[in-house]
């Protein structure tokens, strides 16, 4: 299992992600909100680095954190790491170019999707 990330080194990690500036693949486009995963963004292209999983899962809260008006697909909701579904958050790292990505699996009852989003230190915050 990886490591589990504190919000310090998930800030870390953040600013060094967004310093990345040269084009790759692993960003066909912005996903600045919640996207399913891209068919161009290969499974070997990434790798987990470090989870913002701190319970099990009975544990954690299915509440969402959007002081602002936000909702759970916008560009600018706020990356909040003891929320839904940031709390049942992979992070992962391209291994091309080094840029970080929060995954999740979203399970339905037919279905299950995966999903993705850039990590932006701009959108981070240490809500309780």
């Amino acid at each position: 299992m990886p490591p589990r990330l504190d919000f310090p080194e998930l800030m870390r990690l953040a600013r060094l992600s967004a310093a990345v500036k040269k084009h790759c693949s692993c960003t066909p486009k912005s996903l600045a909100g919640w996207e399913n995963m891209p068919m161009s963004l290969k499974e070997e292209q990434l790798r987990e680095i470090a989870t913002l999983v701190f319970a099990e899962e009975e544990e954690l809260t299915l509440d969402e954190y959007h002081p602002n008006g936000t909702y759970f697909w916008s560009d600018d909701a706020p990356i909040a790491p003891k929320f839904y579904p940031y709390n049942r958050c992979g992070v992962w790292e391209c291994v091309l170019c080094g840029r970080c990505f929060l995954r999740y699996t979203e399970a339905g009852a037919y279905y299950a999707e995966n999903r993705i989003r850039i990590l932006d230190p701009a959108l981070i915050v240490d809500a309780r």
